[in-house]
């Protein structure tokens, strides 16, 4: 546990590089005692690490100094190559970038690790997109990307679903995002910031004008609560239905019994719920809103007599 630990700490310091007392018992979940006992064993070790008192003190590698021990475990070798998205970094315009680091990256191995990583690539393959939708043209990607990479605004030409559709705005690429086999922007703009779609991009115009990231922007943070909101605003209604055991595993409800389970889900719209509901077939009566029970019953009867004779 504390040689994992002693490597943990030597690999912090080596990609982040002065790192204080207090910086390094957090990451590695110890206490500030602790990390003092591990420099010393390094140190002991002969590793060139040094510290320095003071406001700008802290730990830190001698410069130059590069361990070249991977301190990789057989676990993480295969998590190593199971998160290489090939597609994703092909998009990007960094597909033989990711092919070369995996070839050093399983060539530095040892035999043992090797073998489990290319278990890894035979066995395993992620195909994030859907199955009736086509991937989308992400034309653009590359450009936002670098613009991202060089923290540079960009002028977008965007097509959004309300009017005006086309509209040009001015913005300050934070990140991109890849959900469901779709790329999104995360950006700030005259408006604050907004999420677009990447395949609804139809123009990028690189700026030459440099931006930082305000402080404390956390991404991950950022795009969660974005989702948070987003299904809040999504569904603002609830439906009252009946369904049968069939129903209620589509619909993700657990079955109060054998026969009929009365729940509460929620819904977009009518609109919405009228064409989402309909897929269920027999396998669902809608309650109330009385609305929406209405426009189902008068699409059941039309097809009713649509399908007669």
């Amino acid at each position: 546990m504390r040689a994992s630990r002693l490597v943990t700490l030597l690999l912090l310091l080596q990609n982040r590089g002065r790192m204080t007392a207090r910086q390094l018992a957090e990451e590695l979940d110890v206490s500030v005692r602790t990390v003092y006992r591990d420099v010393d064993a390094l140190g002991a070790a002969g590793i060139p690490l040094y510290g320095a008192a003071g406001h700008a003190g802290g730990y830190r590698l001698v410069d130059g100094y590069r361990t070249r021990l991977t301190g990789l475990t057989v676990d993480e070798a295969k998590a190593a190559f199971l998160v290489a998205l090939p597609g994703a970094a092909a998009e990007l315009g960094l597909g033989e970038a990711l092919t070369t680091a995996l070839l050093k990256l399983r060539t530095a191995l040892p035999a043992e690790l090797r073998e489990h990583a290319e278990r890894i690539q035979e066995r395993f393959l992620l195909d994030a997109p859907g199955w009736y939708g086509s991937a989308d043209q992400v034309p653009h990607l590359a450009t936002v990307a670098a613009a991202l990479w060089a923290r540079r605004a960009v002028e977008l030409r965007y097509r959004r679903w309300r009017a005006p559709e086309e509209i040009e705005r001015r913005a300050e690429p934070y990140g991109l995002v890849l959900k469901a086999g779709r790329w999104y922007l995360v950006a700030d703009g005259p408006c604050g910031i907004r999420t677009y779609r990447v395949d609804q991009i139809l123009g990028v115009r690189p700026l030459d004008e440099e931006f930082s990231l305000p402080a404390g922007f956390d991404l991950a943070g950022h795009w969660n609560a974005y989702l948070t909101g987003f299904r809040a605003r999504l569904h603002t209604a609830e439906a009252l239905v009946r369904l049968t055991p069939q129903g209620a595993r589509l619909l993700g409800v657990t079955p109060t019994s054998d026969g009929w389970t009365e729940a509460s889900v929620p819904i977009e719209s009518i609109d919405h719920a009228h064409r989402e509901f309909l897929r269920l077939g027999a396998d669902i009566e809608v309650l109330a809103p009385a609305d929406l029970r209405n426009r189902i019953a008068q699409t059941a009867r039309t097809l009713a007599a649509r399908y007669e004779g």
